[in-house]
């Protein structure tokens, strides 16, 4: 192993480190795959296994029982609630969705000028910090920490349905205290009140998705929280990383894929092609499941119970795409991942395309709040070193020569 000395200022105080000497870089896989770079109490994701968790529960096993706000509750306190305990942390909840009347007039104006929907957002969260008085993690105590994550994983919903009416031309929601965390979503974005069924499969899409490892969206937010910075910070940071296709965009793209496969037979032809020319199949395969994807596996059965001509043409074609690849690629499992059926269930519950992905920022946001809180508690500033590999440093400073002259501003 090649190796490099670095010396570490203590970072417990907060001071920088500094790549000098005293400290020996290690060699780690590309993408840092398979590299604890911390320890956490929130869950984990065993991808040999087809298996993940939320503290000691069954992320699936929570979706199949759970409500939204009950998952909510367990990463917030470690457990999960007594009926007493579910009133008041759902009354909390429906308090703190209410958008700050300051953020309105800037809602407008963000949503006038276009954009992606998780662009829009990052521009409305960022300015938030004021109307929703954060302050830097560094500065707070525990209990203010855990006040204002929930301030800000509440009120996402609440700004996102108000950016996408605003953009459509149509009247902002106000959230309706009645309603669950995720039937409030839906009621926010259509403007009516959901069907039941219809809110219970998004609530169960959204538990599947709050939080799973350290995904490159929830890895960024902890870098960020690692250096005491506020609440808006760790999310819009978070956002930028969910907005990049490979991680956030897929569920509207794999519903694009069904559209252009069209129907089940010609699905085989489709996939051949797109392998061919090296494109990717949009909701199949995981960067860590190489069992089958638990999320995918409840989310049929959710769509299945959903029903109509979307659901039966998903499914179908599912199983064509499953055998082809299996013939094209038998040495490497592709499974079908969560966003494969996502897509199928927000379309079918009346959620627009654009707001898919926006849409998994709804749930995350709650495990990327749970995390910074975590990572704050632990006090470490996230400062990796770099393997230096370009041209040799010039360590006499004569040899940079004169600057060249410049031609005079005209």
């Amino acid at each position: 192993m090649d190796r490099v000395n670095v010396d570490r200022i203590n970072v417990d105080q907060g001071l920088e480190e500094t790549e000098t000497r005293g400290m020996d870089l290690i060699d780690v896989p590309a993408g840092l795959n398979g590299v604890a770079v911390a320890d956490t109490t929130i869950g984990t994701v065993l991808g040999d296994e087809g298996f993940y968790h939320y503290r000691e529960y069954d992320a699936a096993a929570l979706a199949r029982a759970a409500t939204f706000e009950d998952v909510w509750h367990l990463l917030d306190q470690g457990r999960l609630p007594d009926d007493m305990e579910r009133r008041a942390f759902s009354a909390e909840l429906a308090t703190r969705r209410r958008l700050p009347g300051d953020l309105v007039p800037l809602i407008d104006a963000v949503a006038s000028i276009g954009g992606a929907p998780l662009a829009r957002l990052r521009s409305v969260l960022s300015a938030a910090s004021g109307p929703l008085g954060l302050a830097p993690l560094l500065d707070l105590s525990e209990s203010d920490r855990r006040d204002q994550a929930i301030a800000v994983a509440a009120v996402v919903p609440a700004i996102l349905g108000a950016l996408h009416r605003s953009a459509s031309g149509l009247p902002m929601v106000e959230p309706d205290p009645s309603l669950g965390h995720a039937a409030a979503y839906l009621h926010q974005v259509t403007g009516t009140n959901p069907e039941p069924a219809h809110a219970r499969a998004l609530e169960q899409y959204l538990i599947l998705t709050i939080d799973h490892g350290f995904n490159a969206s929830t890895f960024t937010g902890r870098v960020v929280a690692s250096t005491g910075a506020d609440l808006a910070d760790v999310a819009c940071a978070a956002i930028g990383a969910l907005a990049g296709p490979l991680h956030g965009g897929a569920p509207s793209r794999a519903l694009d894929a069904l559209d252009a496969i069209g129907t089940p037979e010609r699905a085989p032809d489709w996939v051949r092609g797109e392998v061919a020319a090296g494109r990717r199949i949009m909701g199949f395969g995981h960067a860590v499941y190489r069992a089958p994807d638990p999320r995918s596996a409840l989310l049929r059965e959710v769509a299945g119970e959903l029903g109509g001509e979307l659901v039966e043409r998903a499914i179908a074609i599912e199983t064509e795409v499953l055998t082809t690849l299996a013939e094209l690629k038998p040495d490497r499992p592709l499974p079908s991942n969560v966003e494969f059926y996502a897509g199928v269930i927000m379309e079918t519950v009346g959620l627009p395309r654009e707001m898919f992905t926006p849409t998994f920022a709804v749930s995350r946001t709650v495990g990327w709040v749970t995390h910074a809180l975590e990572q704050a508690a632990s006090g470490k500033l996230i400062r990796p070193a770099a393997r230096y590999v370009g041209p040799a440093p010039r360590r006499d400073a004569a040899q940079v020569g004169p600057v060249p002259a410049t031609d005079p501003v005209r």
